[in-house]
């Protein structure tokens, strides 16, 4: 059990823990503007904590994951950090289809991978995003204009291996205004390291930080 955000967190195995991209969209959202009146939108919740987090800034809060683990835990989390979550099963915004949010948050999977499908099952789930890293991020740039109201906001954290110019370019075409707001440069953690070699004969590291990724928060703004 650890701690992020306002209270106790359990991540039981296979369920994405909490690292550096996590702490970075924690930081972004906690500087949005948030009262009781603001519905929140959490896609890709994994162990809950961006979805508890918008809770303890008051909102009212849904959450979305594809696997039954992370709805479980996130779940649980709520109980024990006393906040009123409603969390879904769902492949992201199939789960609250017909439904508008004034913020969309999500931390996807955005790992290239060696391999082009995506996995079904498994902790590689919560990462791996095909070959360039953009199968999820691609498809939340797609539907997440969708769900916000008028000025709604969407953040997305991701690392600059995917393409951050892809994201805003992305986006720009859906009618948002996005931009970069948070920046930090990260070593390797297990996943990467392991494909360090796949990924330099790809041409996705530079030569100044071979074993660090950038991670990129992404804000978008209907217009």
């Amino acid at each position: 059990m650890g701690t992020l955000g306002c209270g106790p967190l359990v991540t039981p195995p296979g369920v994405y823990a909490p690292q550096h991209d996590t702490e970075l969209l924690t930081r972004a959202l906690s500087r949005e503007e948030i009262s009781a009146r603001t519905d929140v939108l959490d896609l890709g919740t994994g162990s809950g904590v961006l979805a508890l987090q918008a809770a303890c800034m008051g909102a009212r809060v849904t959450a979305v994951d594809i696997d039954w683990r992370a709805v479980l835990t996130t779940r649980l989390n709520a109980l024990l950090a006393r906040r009123r979550v409603t969390v879904r099963h769902g492949d992201l915004t199939a789960a609250v289809a017909g439904r508008a949010y004034d913020l969309v948050v999500s931390n996807p999977p955005y790992v290239p991978s060696p391999t082009p499908w995506l996995p079904r099952r498994g902790p590689a789930r919560a990462w791996d995003a095909g070959l360039d890293g953009r199968a999820v991020v691609d498809r939340l740039c797609d539907e997440a204009p969708a769900t916000l109201r008028p000025r709604g906001v969407l953040l997305i954290v991701h690392s600059a291996l995917c393409g951050t110019r892809r994201t805003l370019e992305r986006l720009a075409g859906a009618g948002l205004d996005a931009s970069v707001t948070d920046r930090a440069v990260v070593p390797f953690g297990p996943v990467l390291r392991a494909r360090q070699s796949w990924l330099s004969r790809q041409g996705l590291l530079s030569e100044e930080n071979p074993d660090k990724e950038e991670l990129v928060v992404i804000r978008a703004q209907h217009t």
